[in-house]
């Protein structure tokens, strides 16, 4: 099972996003181990959070939950998360040991009510990390650019993510699926499944390019990571178009849960 016991230092965090639930196993302040879980109906959540958790799990979650995760999540310990999806949220508060975080626990000025705590966490992250002026792109189902300078918010912009934008022509058109794994396309494509990923490819990437030099023109010195589930994809198409932005860009797939690692040693 992986896990047999838990130490007094073991805690969990979940970063409930739009798509998917994102999942760190902690150790102190040692990051152990990430996951990505589809989001659980209520039913499945009881199931993994009661204290007498069998295994094999139940079919339903065998091909859902890594079975490490399960086995720590059966023995409760601590569970930090952060959520833009409230249902979800609701879902696991039956959780005997939850703390759930919100804008008030970050201490970042200028944030806004409907501001998504991902991108407050990210960024209040970065400032951290390398403290420096910081722009975050978050590249998940929204892509998301998040600046602040000295603990203070200083704007940003969201649009819908490559992924998102993908699903919605092949949904809402009836054109074709497309596999994002795949070489880039050539700019000027001849059929149209290359002309769907080439239109919206070359164009986020532009965009990238654009927020990432604005932001650069303010703040020369700042740091700019880019996270999120399709950060590794294109950070290596702006490797290819724009290698020297490339080269002033920190690709972070932690940076959410180094946010929340922060919160909890200033408020736990």
């Amino acid at each position: 099972m992986g896990v047999t016991s838990l130490s007094e230092s073991t805690w969990l965090a979940l970063a409930i996003g739009n798509s998917r639930l994102h999942w760190a196993w902690f150790e102190d302040d040692t990051l152990k181990q990430t996951w990505d879980t589809p989001h659980l109906s209520i039913e499945a959540i009881a199931t993994l959070t009661a204290p007498s958790l069998q295994f094999p799990l139940p079919e339903n979650l065998q091909n859902a939950v890594p079975l490490q995760l399960a086995s720590l999540l059966g023995q409760q310990p601590l569970l930090l998360i952060a959520s833009v999806v409230p249902n979800q949220t609701t879902f696991w508060q039956s959780y005997p040991k939850t703390w759930t975080i919100c804008l008030d626990h970050i201490p970042l000025r200028g944030t806004y009510p409907t501001l998504g705590i991902d991108r407050a966490l990210a960024v209040w992250a970065a400032t951290t990390i390398w403290n420096l002026p910081a722009l975050v792109i978050d590249a998940g189902t929204a892509l998301t650019f998040t600046g602040a300078n000295e603990g203070q918010f200083l704007g940003g912009a969201i649009l819908p993510g490559l992924q998102l934008q993908l699903r919605s022509l092949t949904q809402t058109a009836a054109l074709p699926f497309l596999d994002t794994q795949i070489a880039a396309p050539t700019r000027w494509a001849t059929h149209t499944a290359d002309a769907i990923y080439s239109g919206i490819l070359y164009t986020l990437l532009a965009g990238i390019r654009d927020f990432a030099e604005d932001w650069l023109e303010k703040f020369p010195k700042s740091a700019i990571a880019l996270t999120g589930g399709d950060s590794t994809l294109l950070f290596t198409h702006l490797q290819q178009r724009f290698p020297n932005l490339a080269t002033q860009i920190d690709v972070a797939p932690a940076l959410i849960f180094q946010g929340m690692q922060a919160v909890k040693r200033q408020h736990l």
